[in-house]
């Protein structure tokens, strides 16, 4: 089933351009870029799937994994954003996909879920479409019945009408309704895909082990640019990267 919404968080997996994607007989293509240096304002050195080039929320990734996770932010972008169906950025679609992260690790998304709302939605900065489409019904209805209300105008009723505390916790819960609404679509995502849901925890052991080893070695020799081709089945992973041709 198609589902619209106005954020666009949700992805048809099949109508991946061939550059970003490629279906074989036994197999998936995943197509990534590797630089030293990403000339995108962040600077950063590491990999970026070619879906993610040119989106400004996005900066590149190593295979280095967080003290709760045992796999990177690359293969997060890959497996629970872009095998998923999920739009690349946007708060929507990061809920989703931490909730697909959280399926596939055990990881809790609750801290991540409470530092978006501190840091963007308390401050009135919500990625991937409006607040007021973002905000929950019973939010909604504490608003005035005026139009024109400002991002910030918008949180500094509810917090006077919610108090602060509150009404993180309520955003906190909002984030995870808003991700666990993608589950179904991330299980038909990768159906679609030809590969099996189950696999996502050790589909995502393959990808980083393979990604340490590339991304070491593409380190330690300096390299400016790298092509990367990922084949993903559910029975191997492989993850070829070469100097990009000019």
């Amino acid at each position: 089933m198609q589902i619209v919404d106005s954020s666009h968080a949700y992805r048809d997996v099949g109508l991946y351009p061939p550059d970003q994607l490629k279906q074989h007989d036994q197999a998936i293509e995943v197509f990534a870029t590797y630089k030293k240096v990403w000339n995108d304002g962040f600077g950063a050195r590491g990999w970026k799937l070619n879906a993610t080039i040119g989106d400004a929320e996005i900066i590149a990734s190593t295979r280095q994994t967080g003290q709760r996770i045992n796999t990177s932010v690359f293969v997060h972008d890959v497996l629970d954003h872009f095998l998923s169906g999920f739009g690349v950025s946007g708060h929507r679609s990061e809920a989703m996909a931490l909730v697909q992260l959280a399926k596939r690790t055990g990881s809790d998304p609750r801290p991540d879920f409470r530092q978006m709302v501190n840091e963007d939605i308390l401050n009135g900065r919500v990625s991937g479409e409006s607040l007021l489409t973002f905000l929950p019904d019973r939010m909604l209805s504490l608003l005035p019945a005026v139009s024109g209300l400002t991002n910030k105008a918008i949180i500094s009723t509810l917090r006077d009408a919610m108090g602060e505390d509150v009404l993180v916790e309520a955003l906190v819960d909002h984030f995870f309704v808003v991700g666990r609404k993608g589950e179904s679509h991330a299980v038909e995502s990768w159906v679609k895909l030809g590969l099996m849901p189950e696999n996502a925890t050790r589909t995502g052991l393959a990808l980083q082990a393979q990604l340490e080893k590339v991304d070491y070695e593409a380190e330690n020799s300096n390299i400016d640019r790298l092509d990367a081709s990922i084949m993903l089945s559910n029975d191997e992973c492989v993850f070829i990267a070469k100097p990009l041709m000019a």
